[in-house]
């Protein structure tokens, strides 16, 4: 029995050690920090897309930092063969400054956004520290910046350079950190001017709701497909209507032919029994009426016939 145990307690001193190794193996192929100041919300919105290198074995557990302020992630997601993305369950633990969110990867492909509240905001004025303390290498990281609508006088510490149009219509500063290693330290500060409390996504709904020739033109496009089986259906409804009616009248056009054939044969049979019912004079030959006893045009006697 005691031999049991000790081989029990000797192979949990193995595995403990082979965990924590692998758990130090995690590295990140590629991290994209998104920082979207004022866009849906008056805080800044901060996106982490996080691809892991492929050398890492899956299923595994991945940790972020983010700031305590921050609370719950907005979203946790995890990245699926076709491209889209499947919301996960998070672990989420709370030490001083930090939350610690712990996520099961399944695939290589992981994303966390979060609102950080700590978009400091003095008259037009607006101020925002990013801070990544990084728990695993990277081989490539990338910090991108979105202006918000209505803001000037914008600038990125350290400089990002100039900004680039994005595919949304929103302007971006971006900049390539390189390869931070577990344990750096790497900080983006934001600086703006904005003279109003409007989110970026107030002017997108706004021109989605403008009328526009493109839309109308569609609306009329897919407008007269939809009727066309109608269209169809009732003229199929005609068709019958009309078929039932000309079988109805054709029915009785030859009811009624059929009536005046009889009439005509009957008026001829009466006249034929009258023409039977008649004689003719035998000495001149001209015939007589019913009931006449002689002959209108001689005066001789009718023989009877």
């Amino acid at each position: 029995m005691v031999k049991r145990i000790l081989l029990f307690v000797f192979l949990l001193a193995l595995l403990i050690p082979a965990g924590a190794q692998a758990q130090d193996e995690i590295r990140l192929a590629y991290l994209q920090v998104d920082l979207w100041p004022e866009y849906d919300r008056p805080e800044m919105l901060v996106i982490l897309r996080a691809s892991l290198n492929p050398d890492v074995k899956l299923p595994v557990d991945v940790t972020f930092r983010i700031p305590a302020a921050a609370g719950d992630p907005h979203a946790v997601a995890i990245g699926q063969p076709d491209g889209s993305l499947l919301n996960a369950g998070y672990e989420r633990r709370a030490e001083a400054q930090w939350a610690y969110v712990t996520v099961l990867a399944t695939t290589p492909d992981i994303q966390l956004e979060y609102y950080d509240p700590q978009l400091e905001k003095d008259g037009n004025a607006r101020h925002y520290e990013f801070t990544w303390v990084g728990d695993y290498d990277i081989v490539s990281m990338v910090v991108k910046v979105q202006q918000p609508v209505g803001a000037s006088q914008m600038s990125v510490e350290p400089d990002l350079g100039e900004f680039q149009a994005g595919s949304d219509g929103m302007q971006y500063y971006l900049m390539e950190i390189g390869a931070p290693i577990a344990g750096d330290v790497v900080s983006v500060k934001v600086d703006y001017q904005k003279d109003n409390d409007a989110l970026s996504v107030e002017s997108f709904e706004i021109q989605s709701g403008a009328p526009s020739t493109e839309g109308t033109t569609k609306r009329a496009e897919i407008t007269l497909p939809s009727l066309l089986p109608w269209l169809l259906g009732g003229l199929g409804m005609l068709l019958v209507v009309g078929g039932i009616i000309w079988y109805w009248r054709s029915g009785q056009d030859v009811s009624e032919a059929k009536r005046a054939n009889r009439g005509r044969r009957a008026a001829s049979g009466r006249q034929d029994d009258l023409d039977q019912d008649r004689t003719h004079c035998h000495q001149c030959g001209k015939r007589a009426s019913p009931g006449d006893r002689f002959c209108r045009a001689c005066g001789a006697r009718l023989r009877p016939s």
